[in-house]
């Protein structure tokens, strides 16, 4: 496996549940819908869907997440409970994902509540995009996956979270337009000498 060691067991999981979707015959529901992918996989993942519907081999996909992702849930008990700026009960991240995915050629977006963790202790982030085989859906999918993926770990990384950390930078690196500002970590022996 080429990819960086921080992500492989993501990588070695999305391989098993691959190789395993014909036997373990996989519906809609959650037995079928977790894969773990970067923007810049994510896209290719939607690329090769489009493709192969503009060759006819399969009918029109609709990508979609509904909650528990990078970018699109602020719930300070789960998804957001490594934030450790303070701001983990806040609802930025879900609000500024679905804008920016309704901009960015998303089907269609959504603001809920609930997902798992009760009523009033969450508020998600969702969004729909249909893959029609254009060149347009391609487009599309590019430009919004792109935002939505990189738009939560950016926030993460600006709360000082490591894994989010790496991510983007791996992905400053891959694409030379993305600027996106990392936070300072104060050093611990400075706060253990101002106390």
């Amino acid at each position: 496996m080429n990819s960086p060691p921080e992500i492989q067991q993501q990588m070695q999981d999305n391989i098993t549940w691959i190789k395993g979707a014909k036997a373990n015959k996989l519906v809609v529901g959650s037995q079928a819908r977790i894969l773990y992918a970067d923007a810049e996989g994510r896209s290719k993942i939607a690329v090769a869907f489009n493709d192969a519907i503009k060759a006819g081999k399969i009918g029109p996909v609709v990508l979609g997440r509904d909650h528990h992702d990078v970018s699109g849930t602020d719930s300070p008990f789960r998804e957001t409970s490594n934030i450790y700026d303070g701001s983990s009960f806040t609802a930025d991240m879900a609000i500024q994902n679905v804008i920016g995915d309704s901009f960015r050629g998303a089907t269609w977006v959504s603001i809920h509540n609930g997902g798992g963790v009760g009523w009033g202790e969450v508020v998600n982030g969702g969004f729909g995009m249909l893959l029609d085989g254009t060149s347009e859906a391609e487009e599309r999918a590019k430009n919004m996956l792109f935002w939505d993926v990189n738009n939560g770990i950016s926030r993460r990384a600006w709360a000082r979270n490591k894994e989010a950390n790496f991510a983007i930078k791996r992905e400053m690196e891959r694409n030379p337009n993305l600027k996106v500002t990392l936070p300072n970590s104060v050093k611990d022996d400075l706060l253990t000498d101002l106390f």
